[in-house]
């Protein structure tokens, strides 16, 4: 065990102990048999809404053993109502008690969408030996690009505390999406309770990713030979919470990854295939 304490509880969920004693219970399924895979999902979503918008990208993929949840305070998952809680270094711990409860003995490929992204980066720079690849979706603003999303997040807190969640969500429907993403991708509500969406999004602001430097060492331990862990970048154009900027950034600093960029619908929809390729390709 690497933090904390788990136990595993009546029914699909993982009870997790963090450090300092805060508890948090994370809903999560299990799918398929074979190699073992770990899916994570990005701010304000879970298993559930990644489905409705077409980003349960293993879904359907033949070989794979893969463990998906709701990261704390998001979908069937519950957390306090503390910004702090939703920094990617306690949703790291959060994914190692899952693994822990999960897949003690084995290392796992990683595959993760903007905080989902965040959280495998920020795992696997503490413990790359746990990680036999990533697939880092979409990377989320980062190091000297987050400043602005900071603020950002800061002002969906305030709305959400004095209009509400659904007051807040409507007023994004209209927004533009990136051009990668299919138009008739329904609308959807942010998957975390009114109560805990202020902390939520302030957690966001607190955080960062590690030091560029830090992040460049996953290239160079763990791993399946020790030599450092494979990394596939996915990223899209067109989208300032997950610039493309981001992308070419951790391209540039984890030796060996690679990246692919999508600028249409029908490029993004190969993301799936390039997925299974990565990890069957390896096992």
């Amino acid at each position: 065990m690497l933090q904390g304490k788990v136990s595993m509880v009546n029914g699909p969920a993982v009870r997790v102990t963090r450090r300092g004693g805060t508890r948090v219970s994370l809903a999560l399924d299990r799918r398929g048999a074979g190699v073992p895979t770990v899916q994570l999902h990005g701010l304000t979503s879970s298993r559930r809404r990644d489905v409705a918008l077409g980003m349960d990208f293993t879904a359907g993929i033949d070989g794979l053993d893969v463990i998906r949840y709701d990261a704390a305070g998001h979908g069937r998952s519950d957390g306090p109502a503390d910004p702090e809680a939703y920094t990617w270094p306690r949703l790291a711990e959060d994914l190692w008690a899952v693994l822990d409860a999960t897949v003690p003995d084995e290392p796992v490929h990683g595959v993760g969408q903007s905080m989902g992204t965040a959280t495998l980066i920020t795992a696997a720079c503490a413990h790359p030996e746990r990680f036999a690849s990533l697939t880092l979706v979409i990377p989320p603003t980062a190091w000297s690009l987050r400043e602005e999303q900071r603020e950002e997040y800061l002002r969906s807190a305030d709305i959400v505390d004095k209009y509400g969640r659904d007051t807040f969500a409507e007023g994004t429907r209209d927004e533009p999406l990136p051009p990668a993403v299919d138009p008739a991708r329904p609308f959807t509500y942010p998957d975390v309770t009114e109560e805990l969406l202020p902390a939520v999004f302030r957690g966001a602001a607190m955080t960062d990713l590690p030091p560029a430097e830090t992040v460049a060492e996953i290239g160079r331990r763990g791993g399946p030979d020790g030599t450092g862990v494979p990394v596939q970048i996915l990223a899209w154009v067109g989208d300032p919470s997950h610039p493309v900027e981001v992308a070419r950034m951790l391209h540039g600093a984890v030796g060996g990854s690679t990246l692919s960029v999508a600028e249409t619908p029908d490029e993004a929809a190969r993301w799936p295939d390039m997925i299974r390729a990565w990890i069957l390709g390896r096992d």
